[in-house]
């Protein structure tokens, strides 16, 4: 099991919890996402850039059940939910390697919440 920082906090993004946009966004999905960005940000201090200049992440699916204790399938469908709603794009490397995740920031909504 990892060491657990208990003064560190993940950040989630106002607009997903109060966007019209993400209404219908799944809390795992939120979650996830969330636990996308801050890897994001590691990422790019650890200067994990494509050739295009992107920061990506890797976190596979075997990571995503673990961290959020659910099956495969469930795993599955929340990428498919995140990238439906414009908030990772996935691009696969080929057999044997993880695919690289790119954490697309989420737009504020208009009509928010303070």
């Amino acid at each position: 099991m990892k060491s657990i920082d208990q003064n560190a906090f993940i950040r989630m993004p106002k607009s997903l919890i109060y966007g019209d946009k993400y209404r219908f966004l799944s809390v795992y999905a939120k979650l996830l996402y969330a636990l996308m960005a801050d890897r994001a940000s590691l990422s790019l201090s650890d200067e994990w850039i494509d050739r295009n200049g992107r920061v990506f992440i890797y976190f596979t699916i075997r990571e995503i059940c673990e961290t959020l204790l659910c099956a495969h399938d469930k795993a599955c469908r929340i990428l498919i939910e995140l990238e439906v709603f414009g908030l990772i794009e996935r691009q696969k490397q080929g057999q044997g390697n993880p695919t690289m995740i790119y954490v697309l920031p989420a737009p504020t909504s208009k009509k928010q919440n303070s």
